[in-house]
């Protein structure tokens, strides 16, 4: 399939009482110029708002970020609360200085993929690379999706 035929939506917030904004701005302009519309939230958005949204527009996938060191606590039951409204197969990527203190990447990347989070990323990485993993997440959850995000449909049953 072509590539520039699909389309690849995301949503992206800081979440929480998290409001640095500068980090979200930089994501914004990186991933537009990389292909990918981005619904932008801004600073200070609850889980809920992540999720109207990623329902409203027909999102591929949730991008969060957490720069304060409380994403942990902000990110609790987040796969579950996307489930509960019908968004189980939605990409959710976390990344940011998610936690208080020093702790060692791999462990913190542990726990929010325990948590359901698809990819997880330290404070420093490359934007580029995200691109790629963010459009192959995407084609995995929804490889019937062309030329919008929707690979849902229904099958109705005949008696």
């Amino acid at each position: 399939m072509d590539e520039a035929a699909r389309s690849y939506k995301i949503v992206l917030g800081v979440i929480g009482a998290d409001c640095h904004a500068v980090g979200n701005r930089i994501l914004t302009a990186v991933l537009t110029r990389g292909g990918i519309e981005v619904v932008n939230l801004g600073v200070m958005v609850s889980q809920e708002e992540f999720i109207e949204a990623a329902i409203a527009e027909d999102a591929g996938a949730i991008l969060v970020s957490s720069i304060y060191g409380h994403g942990e606590l902000d990110c609790q039951n987040f796969r579950a609360r996307c489930e509960e409204r019908g968004l189980g197969d939605i990409v959710l990527y976390v990344g940011g200085n998610l936690v208080i203190g020093k702790q060692d990447f791999a462990t913190v990347e542990a726990r929010f993929r325990e948590m359901g989070f698809d990819r997880v990323f330290p404070p420093s990485v490359d934007l580029e690379q995200v691109i790629g993993l963010l459009r192959a997440d995407i084609d995995a959850r929804r490889p019937m999706a062309l030329g919008h995000n929707s690979g849902r449909f229904v099958v109705e049953a005949r008696a």
